[in-house]
C-alpha cells in the first residue's frame, strides 16, 4: 500500500523533538496561548518576513477575523474563487456577507485577476485569492485592481506554506495572509491550528483581543470577540516543524519534477508551476478526462489517491442560495470533473513514485484503447 500522505513516517523523522516539545507544555501547565504560542508566532513571522503572526484554532477561523477586523459585514460582498476546499467561502458567510465569484485560470487553477474588475461592486469590501495546492495566484495584478477599487486583499494561504510570488512568500502581500495548520497541510499540526499574518500594527492588535473574547486584558472586553485561540501544544509542535519546512518544500518539489518527467505521454496534464511563484506542491493534482478509470486502477494497485475538489462551491447545496448554477463557472467545473490528487510527501521514496507513474502509464487512453 503506498498511502496518499504518511504522517507516521514523517513522525518518526522528527519524534524526540516532537516529544520534547510535548513535556515543554505539560511541564509549564500552561495549554492555552503562552509562551510556546508567542515563540511559533513570532518564528512564523520572521519566516514570511512580515512584522507580525497571529496564532487561532483553524484556518477557517483565521479567515474569519481576517474579514472581521477588515470591517467585512452584512451587505457586503466578498469576491472569491468557487474552486476552492469551502472554508474559503463559509469565512465570508459567517460575517453576514456574500460570496462573490469569478471563475478560476485553466493553467494556474488559481482566480482568474482578469475576471476580478467586473465584479467588484459598490459593495465590495474584500477580495480573497487562493493560492490553491501551493500555487501562488498572480497578485501583482489583483492588488493594482484592488487599489483602484479600494478593497482589501486577503490572501488564503492556507495550502500554501513557503510559497513565494515573485521572490517574497505568499501572505505577506495582501493586508492579511491566511493560513491553516491541518494535519494534512505541509505544515500541519497535530490536531487543528490556524494563524494570521499581517504588517500592520494596530490590526495585529486587533486580531489578538479578537480570537480571545474581545479582551484588552483580562475581564476587559472592548470588541466582540470570538474564542479562537491556538493551543499551546500546537505552538510547540509547530515550532519543531517549522525548522523542517524549508528541508520539505525542496523534497516535496524534486517529487513533483519526478513526476513531471515520470507522467509525460501519459495522457495525463501535469499541474503547471507558474514562472511568477514557487509553488510547494500541498497537493500534486493532475488533469485527466479518464480520471474515474485512473483512479480504481491506482486503488486496485494499493495506491491511495485524492480528489481535491469534485464539486466547486457553486455548486454545492449548502451554497445554492448564492444563486450560482452550472456553467456559471466552466473552468471551475471542468477542473473538478478532471484533477486527480498523487501521493506527494518528503517520506514517498522514488521506487514508489516509479509504480505510481507506471500504473497511470499503463492506463492511459491510448493504452487503454488497443
Amino acid at each position: 500500500m503506498i498511502p496518499f500522505i504518511d504522517l507516521r513516517a514523517q513522525y518518526a523523522t522528527i519524534r524526540d523533538d516532537v516529544q520534547a516539545a510535548i513535556a515543554r507544555v505539560l511541564e509549564s501547565g500552561q495549554f492555552t496561548l503562552g509562551p510556546e504560542v508567542a515563540a511559533f508566532e513570532q518564528e512564523f513571522a520572521g519566516f514570511c518576513g512580515v512584522r507580525h503572526a497571529i496564532g487561532v484554532n483553524s484556518g477557517t477561523s483565521a479567515l474569519h477575523l481576517a474579514l472581521v477586523a477588515t470591517g467585512v459585514g452584512p451587505g457586503d460582498e466578498v469576491v472569491t474563487v468557487p474552486f476552492t476546499f469551502v472554508a474559503s467561502v463559509a469565512a465570508i458567510g459567517y460575517t453576514g456577507a456574500r460570496a462573490v465569484f469569478v471563475d478560476v485560470d485553466p493553467v494556474s487553477y488559481t482566480m482568474d485577476v482578469g475576471q476580478v474588475e467586473r465584479a467588484i461592486t459598490a459593495r465590495t469590501k474584500a477580495i480573497i485569492p487562493v493560492h490553491l495546492y501551493g500555487q501562488p495566484a498572480d497578485l501583482d495584478p489583483l492588488l493594482e485592481v484592488a487599489a483602484r477599487h479600494g478593497v482589501a486583499v486577503i490572501e488564503d494561504a492556507c495550502q500554501a506554506h513557503g510559497a513565494r510570488y515573485k521572490g517574497r512568500r505568499v501572505g505577506s502581500f495582501g493586508r492579511f495572509g491566511c493560513y491553516s495548520f491541518y494535519p494534512t497541510k505541509i505544515l500541519g499540526a497535530y490536531g487543528e491550528g490556524g494563524l494570521i499574518v499581517t504588517g500592520d500594527d494596530e490590526q495585529a492588535l486587533a486580531l489578538r483581543m479578537l480570537r480571545d473574547w474581545g479582551q484588552q486584558q483580562r475581564y476587559r472586553h472592548v470588541r466582540r470577540g470570538f474564542n479562537y485561540r491556538m493551543d499551546a501544544m500546537q505552538g510547540a509542535i509547530l515550532r519543531v516543524k517549522l525548522q523542517r519546512l524549508p528541508a520539505w518544500i525542496d523534497a516535496r518539489r524534486a517529487a513533483a519534477a519526478r513526476y513531471d518527467e515520470w507522467l509525460t505521454g501519459a495522457g495525463v496534464e501535469n499541474p503547471a508551476a507558474m514562472p511568477y511563484g514557487h509553488h510547494v506542491y500541498t497537493v500534486y493534482a493532475m488533469r485527466c478526462p479518464h480520471r474515474d478509470l485512473l483512479r480504481e486502477a491506482l486503488g486496485d494497485a494499493g495506491i491511495e489517491t485524492a480528489i481535491h475538489y469534485p464539486t466547486p462551491v457553486h455548486l454545492e447545496p449548502a451554497y445554492r442560495d448564492l444563486g450560482y448554477q452550472k456553467g456559471d463557472f466552466p473552468v471551475a467545473e471542468q477542473l473538478a470533473a478532471e484533477v486527480l490528487s498523487l501521493p506527494i510527501y518528503p517520506e514517498l521514496s522514488e521506487c514508489d513514485q516509479r509504480q505510481i507513474a507506471d500504473v497511470v502509464h499503463r492506463t492511459s487512453p491510448q493504452r487503454v484503447s488497443r
